[in-house]
């Protein structure tokens, strides 16, 4: 049972409920759930998971030897993934309810939608190099191309708050992403001094 609870299929399992609840609650639910909610918890889901995936460095760094610490550490690209996984639901909801090529062109070059659509073309090439074969073959150049996860981040975050009705929950969540951040660059600037 312990292997079963620490397998990556169980977490994949558990990291896809989400998904399944949005997607069951659309279809069997459309008048009192629908695309809104569908749309904006889908959004939701990307950015705890990526916020999750990137308070995962500062927390191997404060916590070294937790054993959950490693756990997260080892599964960050799992929830990295996951986090794009939601993203690309979130487009394609949208790109369901807009039905036709042309609603979508005319709103490409929005603010709140070319941030999003930004994000997005960021994410892309992250989540196809999220396993060991394009680590083992980009090598050093798999790092810096991951870390592309930061202006996406930003971008992600900018999109929130420029399509959102009430931007002030985006904005809680940029001051937590902002923390997490300085929390982050503080520990790996004192790591570097000492």
């Amino acid at each position: 049972m312990q292997a079963i609870l620490k397998s990556r299929s169980f977490l994949w399992l558990v990291l896809a409920l989400p998904g399944a609840w949005i997607l069951g609650q659309w279809a069997l639910t459309p008048r009192t759930y629908g695309f809104g909610h569908a749309i904006g918890d889908t959004g939701d889901w990307a950015a705890w998971l990526l916020m999750v995936t990137l308070a995962v460095t500062p927390i191997r760094l404060l916590f070294r030897k937790a054993g959950w610490a490693i756990w997260l550490m080892r599964r960050r690209r799992d929830l990295g993934v996951a986090s794009f996984a939601y993203a690309a639901l979130h487009t394609v909801i949208y790109l369901w309810n807009k039905t036709a090529l042309q609603p979508v062109l005319d709103e490409a070059t929005k603010p709140d939608m070319l941030t999003g659509w930004l994000a997005l073309a960021l994410f892309i090439p992250l989540a196809i190099t999220s396993n060991d074969k394009s680590v083992r073959a980009l090598k050093r150049s798999w790092k810096k191309l991951h870390r592309l996860v930061y202006p996406a981040a930003v971008l992600m975050f900018v999109h929130w708050v420029l399509a959102s009705f009430d931007p002030t929950t985006a904005w809680i969540h940029i001051g937590i992403m902002a923390a997490i951040e300085i929390v982050r660059i503080a520990l790996q600037l004192r790591q570097r001094v000492t």
